[in-house]
């Protein structure tokens, strides 16, 4: 769907490489390929072996970086972030990576995630004097870093992730090394690649494919990698590990040409569709999917039901952003802007409008108005996850149950509110065999499903709920 407008979106995306001649342009490639993560700002950092530079601004990736600013960008290696502010805010100082110095040597830091228990230990850092420059989550573990007794920049980072909670794919780089860390659930996606003799990492294999690297592996829960002159090494900075991959990785945020620990997401969202369609059982005359997430679902809903497969709907790739405002209305009137419904395919026609899922429900029931507008006799929606019943605390946009319309009232209730004939959600138990980890018992399928079942694989903490959400998240 259209995450400005729905209102679901993820808070960014990482890219780092080691040892390549060229590594501003190669890590810009990376992040252009990682815009879907976010769109609110973007930076990289550079090392050439003694010093850090960075350049940084808000906006999209071809924005903030020039031809002048990639070239003015001298070093072997890098790491670059695209942003979507979720913890913390806007502001050009959130934008990352996060650059500090101090008398014993610099460090750059980019973050995916979410930190739970952030609130609790800036309170605590502030106690003991360090002073924040910013309102992102991420500082927190350069205080921790600096905090700690230890010498190696390697037993800084084990030593401070041991005391941060919650989802968290980490970039860190010094003017010698880059370490990566991957929290223990695993929850961000997180790839190594290899171009000729340099190492890169990614929050998405697409990233690779347009930098030319060949993937490696992904990273592993709890596992923490330094990549340096000398090469790469790995090990564990903890043993308690339990898989628990967003599941909403594989229904919605990440490109369909991405694989995750070795399921192409297109595929998974093909097999969501088909597995979707056996379960609604509606007769229709068209089946058409909400650009672009929702299209291989839609896909494979048309394949299994055997109805024709059409757009019904058409995206306007030339609208700028800055209509996006918070107000509802204007939020309406960009669903307008942004998407057409093709009346030579609707009209007269029962049609199934197969969509990703639905957040606050006001863009389901605009798109289902177009399509009436447009003269479709029939709008069947059809969503290709659960109801969305709780909120995510792990670096997705949905941080109370009022943003949820799933949290307060039934499907009955939303096919009405939507202006639909009918209204069928994706199983959970469907929706976990259609992703088909492999390895993975049913108690355990290796995902995060807190926001359709309420179950977190973290603690929550109590300052990372509003007052009066915590009777609702346990």
């Amino acid at each position: 769907m259209l995450a400005e407008i729905k209102g679901l979106n993820e808070e960014c995306g990482v890219f780092g490489i080691w040892g390549h001649s060229d590594a501003p342009r190669i890590t810009y490639y990376g992040l252009h390929s990682l815009q879907h993560r976010g769109q609110e700002g973007a930076g990289i950092v550079v090392t050439d072996g003694e010093r850090l530079q960075a350049t940084k601004g808000e906006g999209l990736v071809t924005e903030v970086f020039t031809e002048n600013k990639i070239q003015g960008l001298r070093g072997r290696s890098a790491i670059g972030h695209v942003r979507y502010a979720t913890a913390g805010g806007g502001g050009i100082e959130n934008v990352q990576p996060l650059l500090f110095h101090s008398q014993s040597g610099s460090l750059a830091m980019a973050h995916n995630g979410n930190l739970v228990n952030a609130n609790a230990l800036k309170h605590q850092l502030e106690m003991q004097g360090s002073i924040f420059q910013t309102s992102s989550d991420t500082e927190v573990l350069a205080h921790l870093m600096k905090r700690s007794g230890f010498t190696s920049m390697k037993d800084r980072l084990k030593n401070a992730l041991t005391m941060i909670k919650g989802a968290y794919a980490f970039l860190i780089m010094t003017e010698t090394e880059m370490l990566v860390a991957l929290d223990p659930n695993g929850l961000r996606p997180l790839s190594i690649g290899k171009i000729g003799d340099a190492y890169c990492v990614a929050s998405e294999t697409c990233a690779f494919d347009i930098t030319g690297a060949e993937f490696i592996r992904d990273v592993e829960p709890g596992e923490l990698i330094v990549i340096n002159n000398e090469g790469i090494s790995s090990e564990p900075f903890t043993y308690s590990t339990d898989s628990a991959i967003c599941t909403m990785e594989y229904v919605y945020f990440s490109r369909p040409d991405s694989n995750i620990h070795g399921i192409n997401v297109h595929s998974a969202r093909k097999r969501m569709g088909k597995k979707l369609a056996l379960e609604a059982g509606i007769e229709a005359d068209v089946v058409t999917g909400v650009p672009d997430s929702s299209i291989s679902a839609a896909i494979g809903f048309a394949e299994s039901a055997g109805i024709p497969y059409e757009m019904g709907l058409i995206k306007n790739r030339y609208v700028g952003r800055t209509f996006i405002q918070p107000s509802q209305s204007l939020r309406e009137q960009g669903v307008k802007m942004k998407l057409s419904p093709v009346r030579g395919v609707v009209e007269g026609k029962r049609v199934i409008m197969v969509d990703d899922s639905i957040v606050r429900g006001t863009t389901s029931r605009r798109i289902v108005t177009m399509l009436r507008e447009a003269g479709a006799k029939e709008v069947h929606v059809c969503i290709s996850s659960p109801p969305m019943k709780n909120p995510c605390f792990y670096g997705i946009d949905t941080s109370t149950h009022e943003e949820l319309i799933a949290s307060t009232h039934t499907v009955e209730e939303i096919c009405e509110i939507i202006g639909a004939d009918s209204l069928t959600f994706l199983s959970v138990e469907g929706m976990v065999e259609a992703v088909g980890r492999k390895g993975f018992e049913d108690s355990n399928c290796g995902q995060c499903l807190a926001c359709f079942t309420g179950k977190y694989p973290t603690e929550i903490y109590p300052d990372t709920v509003l007052p009066h959400e915590k009777e609702l998240v346990r």
